[in-house]
């Protein structure tokens, strides 16, 4: 694997803005202090689960892609479901997730793997180089004002939870139930960036890196089916075929049955079977059967 190239001075670890960053990977670690009891687990599981759910089908699937239409309300839900994740605002993760795909792999995509894993995973975060969000990649959101409100109060969302947490389970419940669920977040959000541009099977020839990863997918509730989706990005469902589990489709598949949200836009027949570079002509065969069960 060729060497990273050298950072540029708005490329290497900021230290003041990155600190609190920092700090939280090692707060789980009072566990040792609060202890682990049965309630801070049930926290940290759901913490994690229902948190994951708000990134990949608010953050990503809703807000970068548009994947599918649902009321403002809701629309407003996901934004604040996804802001407890302590990833920013709906506003800002989306305007750097739509340049990544802009700029995919090259310098301008804000966490490219030409510069090395580490930047890819953390690196860019830590830069401060993408702190301020450019509000016009995303001016489609950004005209609502209770958007703007979470994104230029970004801290509601999370202390939420936190405080949440706190009441309910104490300060193992705020140690283990959120700051442990809230890190393991971030890096399995981030592996989508790294490890789903670096490892896993391509199924599309994308003019990029990004891969397949089971693991990834797992983690991730099926962001990790990552070249899938760089193939067809406006879908709402990444696992295109019926042994790739993508439990943020079916979630979203369980709220346009409740008519919580519509339209979910799915790849036809002729986008699964186009580009194929690994057993073309078995899925392909498949693709109109993959149709049907996206459909049905």
């Amino acid at each position: 694997m060729p060497r990273p190239p050298l950072r540029a001075a708005d490329e290497t670890v900021a230290r003041r803005s990155s600190l609190p960053f920092i700090a939280c990977q090692f707060i789980p670690l009072l566990a040792i202090v609060t202890g682990v009891t049965r309630t801070s687990l049930v926290l940290f599981a759901v913490l994690f689960v229902v948190r994951m759910w708000f990134i990949t089908a608010g953050f990503h699937r809703y807000f970068a892609h548009r994947a599918f239409r649902t009321s403002r309300a809701f629309q407003f839900v996901l934004a604040f479901g996804g802001g407890a994740a302590a990833q920013k605002s709906a506003l800002w993760w989306a305007a750097n997730h739509r340049d990544h795909h802009r700029y995919t792999d090259t310098a301008r995509d804000p966490h490219t793997p030409g510069k090395g894993f580490l930047w890819s995973h953390v690196g860019w975060v830590l830069s401060g180089k993408y702190n301020a969000a450019e509000l016009v990649r995303i001016d489609d959101f950004a005209r609502y004002p209770e958007l703007l409100f979470l994104h230029r109060q970004q801290w509601i969302a999370p202390w939420t939870a936190a405080v949440a947490a706190f009441l309910i389970g104490g300060w193992s419940g705020l140690v283990v139930g959120f700051f442990g669920s809230t890190v393991l977040l971030w890096h399995a959000t981030f592996s989508v960036n790294s490890i789903g541009h670096i490892f896993g099977r391509r199924r599309y020839a994308t003019a990029d890196t990004s891969r397949n990863n089971a693991l990834v997918a797992a983690l991730t509730l099926g962001e990790g089916w990552h070249n899938n989706h760089h193939h067809f990005p406006a879908s709402a469902r990444n696992g295109f075929f019926w042994y790739e589990l993508d439990l943020t489709y079916l979630g979203l598949r369980a709220l346009a049955a409740l008519r919580v949200v519509r339209d979910l836009r799915l790849p036809s027949a002729t986008a699964l079977a186009a580009r194929r570079v690994d057993a073309p002509a078995v899925e392909a065969a498949l693709a109109p059967v993959a149709v049907a069960a996206l459909d049905a």
